[in-house]
């Protein structure tokens, strides 16, 4: 048994950030623990995700509970297994989300997270490659941000049709603005995926107050009556203990997190007991205010030849994709997985975006190892509220680190939810119909234009539609009853210890999570050298 400054249970998008920025004091002698490898062969190329979205190598491949809204199907909830955590495994679009999302948390009573409060952190984290307002904008920070031309076809008739219905064009939605259509900004620069991994850990690696202990599984916090003293994990079948002189962090994301912490008998005290888990603190909220975005993936076909990648990426197309790839790190190899997005405003009146579309230059199939390009030409675009109201829970069913928690997303269940969700769709419809679009010979494929009403909407949505890959709430921030960490990421009730990652967001942000999270891990550092210091 080893005794370390901190530890820091979880290597993904904010760990890894924590333990950049604790060990760049040399006096803190910092542990690192990844369930997952290093790394995985396919996480540096773009396209990756495509090969990890079903690999147990790199990926936990959780599945949520059945449920009415799902039509009984239970969803895939892929988390990133690895170093870098899901910034290694992840669609690579980089979205802050809106200041109102952050000034919300801060209405909650989570002092020191408004978005003046957070906008130094998302400054300090990125090298931004656009253009942009270096008021908003980063250029000196690990994490490289590229803004790709709106070049290709597709693309430019999308920008020009969203205008025709409305919706302007907007270089920077991570800029003082997030409204309008633009192509994603992505942590891809250079044709390599830009992980936490790659920007945080791989540079520091050498540093001899870090210490990466990877495969290894956390089992449970030790506790020292209501103060956290260390962690106990297993590492190819044997058991170990290290322990931390100042303080733990577990960063291990909205799933392994209250996982985590219900494993060491935090928690929800008659859920524990009847797992046979000895209770230590009672912690109702643990597991509970789960939100993510439900998103149906509309369907078009394209009849013009050579646009969509269903014809550029397959047989010798597919061929000269690779070579593109190799000489030039360009092309399909090096997209981010949504290449387009819009923020948009349900209806008139909104002082803000509350639904996002996003555009893929392909239709897709499922495939025994994974998605698969459709021999079909066509676009996929899918279309969700951003600031969903439904929550679910995540809790253990097992004293056993092993098994899987059970995930109940509790989709639609707020009516605002699927009210939005239809306008979502029919603002999808919009766009691919505008005249702008014409010359492509756009056909809906799915839900089909024959499903015009919100039943007949919701309907097939309840049929077809998945995650985006967003769990977050799980052990939220806030001094309520359901609270799971105070405004400083400490757990309520126990001393020396701490949560930073996408589990304390009280809300949703107004977009993909990965950014948000890489903040959460730069505040957390932050937040942990000022009480040192103290």
């Amino acid at each position: 048994m080893r005794t370390y400054d901190y530890i820091v249970v979880g290597g993904g998008s904010a760990g890894a950030v924590v333990a950049n920025r604790l060990t760049a004091n040399p006096r803190n002698n910092v542990l690192l623990l990844e369930a997952g490898p290093a790394s995985h062969r396919w996480s540096r190329i773009p396209i990756g995700y495509a090969k990890l979205l079903n690999n147990p190598t790199a990926n936990w491949l959780y599945t949520s509970e059945p449920e009415a809204n799902t039509n009984g199907r239970k969803l895939p909830v892929p988390r990133g297994k690895l170093l870098g955590g899901s910034s290694s495994i992840n669609g690579q679009a980089f979205v802050r989300g809106q200041a109102q999302d952050f000034d919300t948390w801060a209405q909650l009573g989570n002092r020191g997270w408004s978005y003046q409060d957070v906008l130094p952190f998302f400054r300090r984290m990125e090298t931004y490659e656009g253009r942009g307002d270096d008021t908003f904008r980063g250029r000196e920070g690990p994490l490289r941000v590229t803004n790709p031309p709106p070049r290709d076809p597709l693309f430019a008739a999308l920008i020009k049709a969203a205008g025709q219905v409305g919706i302007v064009h907007n270089p920077d939605y991570n800029g003082a603005s997030q409204d309008g259509i633009a192509m994603s900004q992505a942590t891809i620069a250079s044709g390599q995926r830009m992980s936490t991994a790659r920007c945080y850990l791989d540079p520091i690696r050498n540093r001899e107050n870090l210490h990466i202990e990877t495969d290894a599984l956390a089992g449970s916090l030790v506790l020292d009556g209501t103060r956290c003293v260390g962690v106990r994990y297993s590492v190819a079948g044997t058991m170990r203990e290290a322990r931390a002189g100042r303080e733990v962090v577990i960063s291990a994301g909205s799933i392994n997190s209250p996982q985590l912490l219900e494993l060491s008998g935090i928690g929800q005290p008659d859920r524990l007991r009847d797992l046979g888990i000895q209770v230590h603190h009672a912690l109702p909220g643990v597991g509970e205010n789960l939100r993510d975005h439900y998103a149906p993936r509309t369907r078009w076909t394209i009849g013009a030849k050579g646009i969509t990648f269903n014809d550029r990426g397959r047989g010798l197309g597919l061929m000269g994709q690779v070579l593109r790839y190799a000489l030039f790190n360009q092309g399909m190899l090096a997209m981010v997985a949504a290449p387009m997005r819009a923020f948009v405003r349900s209806r008139e009146g909104l002082e803000a975006p509350d639904v996002l579309l996003g555009w893929v230059p392909m239709l897709t199939e499922a495939g025994p190892k994974g998605p698969k390009i459709s021999r079909q030409s066509g676009v996929t675009c899918y279309a969700h509220p951003m600031r969903p109201e439904s929550k679910g829970h995540i809790h253990i069913v097992s004293a056993d680190p092993r098994r899987p928690p059970a995930i109940n997303f509790n989709f639609l269940s707020s009516p605002i939810d699927a009210e939005i969700t239809a306008r979502a769709v029919r603002i999808a419809r919009a766009v691919m119909t505008a005249p702008a679009m014409a010359h492509l010979q756009v056909t809906e494929v799915a839900p089909g234009a024959s499903q015009t009403t919100d039943d007949e909407i919701l309907d097939w949505v309840k049929q077809a539609a998945e995650t985006t890959y967003h769990p977050v709430g799980t052990c939220k921030m806030g001094s309520d009853g359901m609270a799971v960490v105070d405004a400083q990421l400490r757990v309520h009730g126990i001393q020396a210890l701490r949560i930073a990652d996408a589990s304390i967001m009280p809300a949703l942000t107004s977009g993909n999570t990965n950014a948000p999270s890489i903040m959460i891990g730069e505040k957390a550092a932050d937040m942990l050298l000022n009480h040192a210091a103290t």
